[in-house]
């Protein structure tokens, strides 16, 4: 069996912008199929597990996301060069002079992105920040025909390149795709430490499609399980960084120092009995967890918790550093007690908690 890191690493190691999550859920579903009686999808691309405790107990939906952000081709100039939209959020002062991958249907073909030189700048223009339109990606082609001939055409997926590695400080790991392959990890291993377990309930653990555009694939996922309750499972913004005030810091997680529980995003406002249920089962079992809230941004549970009626939803996570980049760190301590806390309330989550967690 694998080791958990192991399992990171061939996660975020494969390649899955919103929309091209393909190759990814491949990955993924080889891990998911030995841990479950059966293998439910929709048609978007997501995919769950379900493991039965108790068939007239509640539906418990547990999930990450497999899309990581990303680009698409839109052209290629006459000398070679690619133009590119951007999948998902990004933040210009993190894209140029990094690598990519773009995936061609002849094989995937390495590319640096870059913009004009600021030596020949204007010293005013030298100071400004380079907009994400006047970047391209030089893939070593010098016509457009040569790019062609490479199997680069516009509609293919454009990946950060980043392999997953160890930092000096052992419990540190730096990669791609942390966002949100942490929480596809977190669903896994969930269902890893629930065999030959009892739990109150019917699990479905796995990952929705195209969270980065919109929550798109969550809004699919929920109609197919149509659960009782849900978590999702992502990654929060690291306040412990040179530059974060101590009043920012107050409404952020640290890494290293446990789970984070989401009390407020953009996309939710979580269920006050359920997010309180959070909190009461960390202490009794004596998990670690951070709470966090921010103004904006939101995560799958801000699709789930709005699916028929209302779905009773959580965001639980992991306080990472510089996500939306080509190189995030997360802390291993983190990831396994945010195992511990998500297994421990689904054994926790019988017929009596869930129906009074509904009814606050």
């Amino acid at each position: 069996m694998k080791s958990r890191i192991e399992v990171i690493r061939e996660l975020c190691d494969a390649n899955g912008i919103s929309g091209y999550e393909s190759n990814v859920r491949k990955v993924y579903e080889q891990h998911l199929t030995p841990l479950s009686e059966s293998i439910v999808r929709d048609n978007t691309g997501g995919i769950v597990g379900v493991k039965t405790g108790d068939a007239k107990g509640p539906r418990v939906l547990v999930t990450g996301h497999l899309d990581e952000i990303g680009f698409m081709v839109t052209n290629i100039t006459k000398e070679g060069f690619i133009k590119f939209q951007t999948i998902g959020g990004w933040w210009s002062q993190v894209m140029l002079s990094q690598r990519v991958v773009v995936q061609t249907r002849k094989g995937d073909v390495i590319g640096v992105t870059g913009s004009k030189p600021p030596h020949i700048l204007p010293a005013k223009e030298r100071n400004e920040v380079v907009e994400i339109k006047d970047m391209f990606i030089d893939i070593g082609a010098f016509s457009r025909e040569e790019a062609e001939e490479m199997g680069v055409k516009p509609g293919d997926a454009i990946v950060p390149w980043s392999p997953f590695t160890q930092m000096t400080n052992s419990k540190l790991f730096v990669a791609k795709a942390l966002d949100n392959r942490l929480g596809c990890a977190t669903a896994l291993e969930v269902l890893r430490d629930l065999q030959g377990e009892k739990h109150p309930n019917t699990v479905y653990a796995g990952a929705t499609t195209q969270e980065e555009v919109g929550l798109r694939g969550a809004r699919t996922l929920v109609h197919k399980v149509d659960p009782d309750v849900a978590i999702a499972l992502d990654v929060g913004i690291a306040g412990d960084t040179p530059g974060v005030s101590e009043d920012e810091r107050g409404h952020l997680a640290d890494v290293g120092k446990g789970p984070l529980l989401m009390i407020f995003d953009g996309s939710m406002i979580p269920n006050n009995r359920f997010r309180d249920f959070v909190l009461d089962t960390a202490s009794d079992a004596k998990i670690p967890v951070q709470v966090e809230s921010l103004q904006g941004g939101g995560t799958d549970a801000g699709a789930f918790h709005l699916h028929g009626i209302g779905v009773p939803s959580v965001a639980i996570g992991y306080a990472t550093r510089y996500i939306h980049s080509h190189n995030a760190i997360f802390h291993q301590d983190d990831f396994e007690n945010g195992v511990r806390l998500v297994t421990e309330l689904v054994k926790r989550l019988d017929s009596t908690v869930v129906k009074d967690i509904q009814q606050w």
